[in-house]
């Protein structure tokens, strides 16, 4: 499998829904496998909050959550490479090679954005991703996959670009934010900010990646609180108590006190923390009907065939909110472009990035 993955600048004004701009940005992106002749066969893998354009397992990567989707992506697999010219891009915002809070200012200044950073939203991310494909020559592709933040990215493209993608599967994801997600977020948010090392976002970067900030370990602990269910902790941990560690000792763990220190802290060492304030905002504030009067309104140029797939188990984005989108679709006419694809999962709402043998075949199905 062929892959190559660079960074791209553009040097025109990124207008943002905000009302402010970027200028000028980078893009990163990986693409594997042939772009063939027609140039119809590419398929876009966007992201989650913490993914980014590396999908597939590179042993010599240094990127943090590296190989997210290596399951599904390669030679032979779900999304064959063989058939398939797979392009992912890193969002405006992350911080893996694209434009983000820890980017310089401008070429020619030395300082850093930080909280000069503008805000940036879904809508912003896919219109950076639309000017990339665009400079590369791609005009339409064949579907854009993407589950949680990536799934939210999927569904602003069938509403902003309606005759960009033929298909488009959307995993675990939503047409708007609601309180349960947001208030997560909000108590990540806070402990990053009221940490005495984050210093109002002018921290010493080295210092946080070798030490991590306490704020952000205890932030994702939260996190990951939410991306599994009462089900899946019961049988991952049960009421194990570590061996070495003493029932009456107030600093005694069990397994899952372990596992949440352990994800928590390594987290906060490998991500930065103004990028998930910034994206962690972006999800907040997604909605597919701004600007419009409703959701069905926003719908209304939708022409890709929609795939929603949903885990029972999700506590973040419920397949409710899927049945929500399919009843809009459905009550402006264009029932026949979707489909709604409900998994049994008692694992949460990282199904997507776990229970890949659960889903596989939907995605398999819509690609023939």
């Amino acid at each position: 499998m062929k892959i190559e993955t660079k960074i791209k600048t553009f040097r025109k004004p990124l207008y943002l829904e905000s009302g402010r701009i970027l200028e000028p940005y980078n893009i990163a992106y990986t693409t594997y496998g042939e772009l063939n002749e027609k140039m119809d066969n590419v398929i876009l893998i966007t992201h989650a909050l913490t993914g980014s354009h590396k999908p597939v397992k590179e042993e010599d990567s240094d990127i943090f959550n590296n190989g997210w989707w290596d399951k599904l992506i390669g030679d032979g697999k779900p999304i064959d490479t063989k058939r398939f010219f797979v392009i992912s891009t890193n969002v405006v915002g992350s911080i893996f090679g694209s434009t983000s809070p820890m980017s310089q200012i401008h070429p020619n200044k030395q300082s850093l954005y930080r909280f000069n950073f503008p805000v940036v939203t879904i809508k912003d991310m896919v219109k950076a991703q639309h000017i990339l494909l665009q400079s590369l020559g791609i005009r339409k592709v064949k579907a854009i996959i993407g589950g949680s933040m990536g799934g939210m990215q999927s569904l602003q493209f069938g509403v902003d670009f309606p005759n960009f993608a033929e298909k488009i599967i959307s995993i675990s994801s939503t047409s708007s934010t609601q309180p349960w997600v947001i208030a997560f977020n909000r108590v990540t948010q806070e402990a990053i900010k009221r940490d005495p090392v984050f210093q109002n976002g002018n921290y010493d970067i080295d210092e946080v990646k070798k030490n991590g900030l306490n704020g952000l370990a205890v932030g994702r602990m939260a996190g990951h609180i939410s991306f599994l269910s009462h089900s899946s902790m019961k049988k991952k941990f049960g009421r194990n108590y570590l061996k070495d560690d003493s029932l009456y000792d107030i600093d005694g763990r069990f397994q899952i006190d372990s596992y949440l220190d352990y994800n928590g802290n390594k987290f906060s060492k490998s991500f930065d923390p103004l990028s998930y304030l910034y994206l962690t905002k972006a999800i907040d504030i997604f909605d597919l009907s701004n600007g419009f009067d409703s959701l069905e309104n926003a719908l209304e140029n939708f022409k890709s065939n929609l795939t929603l797939i949903s885990f029972s188990g999700d506590l973040l984005f419920l397949p409710e909110e899927s049945d929500e989108i399919v009843k809009a679709m459905t009550n402006i006419g264009k029932k026949d472009l979707v489909k709604h694809f409900e998994v049994e999962s008692d694992y949460g709402h990282d199904a997507f990035l776990i229970e890949f043998d659960k889903f596989q075949d939907y995605i398999i199905d819509e690609l023939q």
